[in-house]
């Protein structure tokens, strides 16, 4: 009778809820660039076709709650795993790979503690495809996408259109406050049918230095969306740098451009276009990619889509439609179709 008393109070005090997406397709790409067995590339190509496990959007389950603690003051908290439905494996080792915090919202903003997606992923709202596989994250090879740990976030309210989110990740190095630390900010304005975003982060290495555009960097971030009627607009400019580079011949630069739309044909049907153009300093290349998709909702909770592009890399630059690259120059073309239920 006392452990069902309990149980009775905690749920009438929390709220909790167990949501998830289950997202599985086909993959294909041309021109993968082909290696030995040592790894070497073999300077042949061939194309490759697979399963597809998250490339409309990650495969997920989560666990999120609040508690009402009165005077418009709430405690949160969210647990949430990423996985490959193709193979039923974590996407890494931690079990809540992509969030796992708590934290406080009230009158004065949110504050949130421990594990959460790095600030930058605030890119999705500015990428036409929602940051698909192929996106906005194809010609930066990935540098859109990391998560954060031992995260220190806090979030304004709304005031006049105008919101900010703050994050720091601890790097928790002995001797040092900066190695391996992430750092960034959020800034978003909306205004009717206008909405701009500006996003600035740093992500350290464990020397504290700035040694790859992509693991080790500074970036930042402007870009806005504007809906008129079915169409909504698309566009953003990324500057990378990382002025510690180590060999001077590397880049250490990196410019990423990109417009895009999305065209809602019915309340079902919505068609995406969007095209990407990077290029790297120190004669290291540019790329183009060029995508078309379309989403079709047969529900509100599924989902069937598809996406189809194509990358042109110059000189050095090998960037790939997917996780798999092209030979340095060459061009790469790649798709998928697929199924996303969200419960």
């Amino acid at each position: 009778m006392m452990i069902g008393a309990i149980c009775t109070q905690a749920q009438a005090q929390t709220n909790v809820t167990i949501y998830g997406r289950i997202d599985a397709g086909v993959d294909f790409q041309t021109g993968v660039a082909l290696k030995d067995a040592n790894g070497n590339l073999t300077g042949q190509t061939g194309s490759k076709m697979g399963a597809s496990g998250n490339q409309w959007g990650t495969s997920m389950i989560g666990f999120k709650g609040v508690e009402d603690l009165g005077g418009g003051m709430s405690a949160l908290f969210l647990l949430e795993a990423g996985f490959d439905a193709t193979k039923g494996s974590l996407n890494g080792g931690a079990l809540f790979n992509r969030r796992s915090y708590v934290g406080l919202n009230g009158g004065l903003g949110s504050v949130k503690l421990g594990k959460n997606l790095f600030i930058v992923n605030d890119v999705w709202y500015l990428d036409p495809t929602g940051q698909q596989w192929m996106g906005s994250a194809s010609l930066v090879s990935g540098r859109n996408w990391p998560g954060a740990d031992n995260v220190i976030e806090y979030q304004t309210p709304t005031w006049s259109g105008f919101n900010a989110t703050v994050q720091t990740g601890l790097g928790e190095q002995a001797g040092s406050t900066t190695a391996g630390r992430k750092d960034g900010i959020s800034l978003l304005y909306t205004n009717g049918d206008l909405e701009l975003r500006g996003i600035y982060d740093v992500i350290r290495d464990t020397n504290g230095k700035y040694t790859n555009l992509y693991t080790a960097s500074k970036d930042w971030i402007l870009g806005g969306t504007y809906t008129v009627d079915k169409l909504k607009l698309f566009a953003g400019y990324e500057n990378i740098s990382a002025p510690n580079t180590l060999a001077p011949t590397d880049p250490n630069k990196l410019n990423h451009y990109w417009v895009g739309l999305n065209y809602t044909i019915t309340p079902a049907l919505t068609l995406i276009g969007a095209a990407y153009h990077s290029k790297l300093n120190n004669d290291a290349g540019s790329a183009n990619l060029f995508l078309v998709g379309a989403n079709y909702n047969l529900s509100k909770r599924t989902l069937l889509y598809a996406s189809i592009g194509t990358v042109h890399n110059k000189g050095k630059a090998n960037f790939g439609t997917e996780y798999d690259n092209p030979l340095p120059g060459h061009a790469q073309s790649g798709g998928y179709a697929g199924i996303s239920h969200s419960f």
